[in-house]
């Protein structure tokens, strides 16, 4: 039986390890015929980095993220576990 005092750090691994799970497999699928729509998704972030240059340390910033259908499926199915533990 699960209980209401779960922890929410548990609740945010199982969401980034179903997203990338589903991610890798999205990406596995896209070479399957009948399962390339499980690697339909969006890709953004910076393109470019930002770089913060202080002429004793060079600092580059970056975020690029690409979700597709298989990660969202894993996120959901990541969320349905967690409740079910």
């Amino acid at each position: 039986m699960a209980t209401r005092d779960k922890n929410i750090w548990i609740l945010i691994v199982f969401i980034l390890s179903g997203l990338v799970i589903g991610g890798l497999l999205g990406e596995l699928a896209a070479r399957v015929d009948f399962l390339w729509w499980l690697s339909y998704g969006q890709e953004f972030g910076l393109t470019n980095p930002i770089v913060l240059d202080l002429n004793i340390i060079r600092l580059t910033f970056g975020l690029q993220l690409k979700i597709n259908i298989a990660s969202i499926i894993g996120m959901a199915i990541a969320i349905f576990i967690y409740r079910k533990v």
